[in-house]
């Protein structure tokens, strides 16, 4: 009998989990405002290229496409991230069926991964993040499926995504080869002597050469991109604090994938998946020692999950509902609670009111308002980056506005950090001022070669600091306002009109421009 008859794809079943999840984020979709991140991926779609500072080019199309389709808003930002979560648990569904899961084991793993406040708290806003989840997850679901079948079309499409992947986010370079290096010391090693995993390489490789040309072309950016962020965030990581972040981000579904793991690596009735465990240990011990951030990890817990529905059926194949019924509530429950701390579903006052619930009675959630400079927070860092860039952007309107149509056609405007300069951008299609100018980010790939406005207005992420610095090379300046809500990250950032500056401003300027264009 042929495979695909042999059993059934219990697909109907799986999409009962995906509507959860769409739901979900739907009901967060336009909750708060736009995060630091997705300006700046937003930005990219109109100046669309093969490579960028700090992401490769597949953000840039997607946000193309996006604007395109259903505008500039927040929702429609959230759109493509809500499909991607989706197919995210469809995929680990199809991975559970795979490896012999049955209608339980798809319950619990779908359920376990769309309430684990890892994938709640990363999958629904416009960032490579989620991208990059699902061509993990698509990955091993192809690698299960070539095992199962040996259907060689299997290998070819994992060649492909591959090759997306990598233009998508690097970091499926690194879990690209824990995966080979997985089967490679399992039983299943047979599966790379084939000569068409050589031609799969290859069709990675070709996918993903336009972006290394672009990498060498710009004096590979992404080597000082990841070395700025090692120096400002990563070297403050302690790999215990990697290993406890990488146990608590799942919450109470924790046990599930840590089940699913154990279930891999000494279950004969999963010894041709055991590849999968061996992938998640060298994941797993590359971005310890790398200093990695616990959100690199995410995309490789969804076949664990898968593992651990596969695990739990197996132990409950005589209970009767009621016992299964109690184990999957116990899975899903307690996540559930914490979901208004990761997920926007609530409306924001009654979000501050679990904030603050959470740290009167749960010090243990602690690690979830720490943000990366280690201090405690009134909320998750998510959620700061996500408010005050509609009065930034406000206080850049009220300035332009406040010159002359003479003045303004001798003004521009300068943002200190890619957050800012996202914003502004966002907002001139609103208010309709000219293009922002930063040097910090990718922001510098198009930056004009001088800053010679007799006119600037500055946005500065030191509230004034800054222009202490270069206050001399002014005639005058004066401040239009600053963000002042108390919640957002970017709370001080001020705004101001720079008058008649001299060259000296424009050398300081045309001397980091020179700079960071061999960086």
């Amino acid at each position: 009998m042929p495979y695909q008859n042999r059993k059934s794809t219990y697909s109907s079943f799986i999409l009962i989990f995906v509507g959860i999840k769409v739901g979900l984020n739907l009901l967060a979709i336009s909750h708060f405002g736009f995060h630091r991140d997705e300006l700046l991926h937003l930005v990219l779609a109109d100046h669309l290229a093969w490579g960028y500072k700090e992401v490769p080019p597949f953000i840039a199309l997607i946000a193309k496409i996006g604007i395109t389709l259903f505008g500039n808003s927040v929702a429609a930002a959230r759109i493509f991230p809500t499909i991607c979560g989706g197919l995210i648990v469809w995929l680990t569904g199809q991975i559970t069926v795979e490896l012999g899961g049955k209608k339980f084991a798809i319950a619990l793993a779908c359920l376990s991964l769309i309430f684990a406040p890892a994938f709640a708290a990363s999958d629904y806003l416009f960032q490579p993040v989620v991208f990059d989840q699902l061509w993990w997850v698509l990955l091993v679901w192809l690698i299960t499926k070539y095992s199962n079948t040996a259907s060689l079309k299997y290998l070819y499409f994992a060649g492909m995504v591959v090759g997306v992947g990598l233009l998508t986010k690097y970091t499926m370079c690194f879990f690209t080869f824990a995966i080979l290096f997985g089967i490679l010391i399992s039983k299943q090693r047979k599966l790379l002597l084939c000569k068409h995993v050589i031609g799969a390489t290859f069709l990675a490789f070709i996918i993903f050469l336009p972006n290394l040309l672009w990498q060498l072309s710009h004096h590979l950016p992404v080597a000082t991109h990841m070395k700025m962020l090692k120096e400002q965030q990563l070297d403050y990581l302690k790999p215990v604090d990697f290993i406890m972040q990488e146990l608590t981000v799942n919450g109470i579904a924790l046990f599930v994938w840590l089940a699913g793991f154990i279930f891999l690596l000494f279950s004969i009735r999963l010894h041709k998946f055991q590849f999968m465990a061996y992938s998640f240990i060298v994941i797993f011990a590359f971005y310890l020692v790398m200093n990695g951030k616990p959100y690199y990890l995410f995309g490789a817990f969804p076949m664990l999950f898968a593992a651990g529905g596969v695990a739990f059926e197996r132990w409950l194949k005589t209970s009767n509902n009621y016992l299964r019924g109690a184990v999957l509530a116990f899975f899903t429950l307690p996540n559930l609670i914490l979901l208004p701390l990761v997920l926007p579903i609530l409306p924001l006052n009654k979000t501050l009111s679990v904030f603050e619930f959470t740290s009167k009675n749960l010090p243990f959630l602690k690690f979830a308002t720490t943000w990366e400079d280690q201090k405690t927070h009134a909320t998750t860092q998510d959620y700061a980056d996500m408010f005050g860039w509609d009065d930034m952007g406000n206080l850049v309107s009220k300035a332009w506005n406040s010159l002359s149509p003479e003045q303004q056609k001798h003004t521009q405007i300068y943002a200190d950090n890619y957050g800012e300069a996202g914003a502004v951008h966002q907002y001139s299609k609103v208010f309709h001022y000219p293009e922002v100018i930063s040097l910090n980010s990718s922001f510098t790939l198009w930056a004009p070669d001088r800053l010679d406005g007799q006119y600037i207005i500055y946005v500065d992420d030191k509230g004034g600091g800054n222009i202490e610095s270069f206050k001399t090379a002014l005639e005058s300046y004066s401040k239009v306002g600053e963000v002042t809500n108390p919640l957002a990250r970017e709370k001080g950032t001020a705004v101001f009109i720079l008058v008649h500056p001299s060259p000296a401003l424009n050398d300081r300027y045309s001397k980091e421009l020179a700079k960071k264009r061999l960086q």
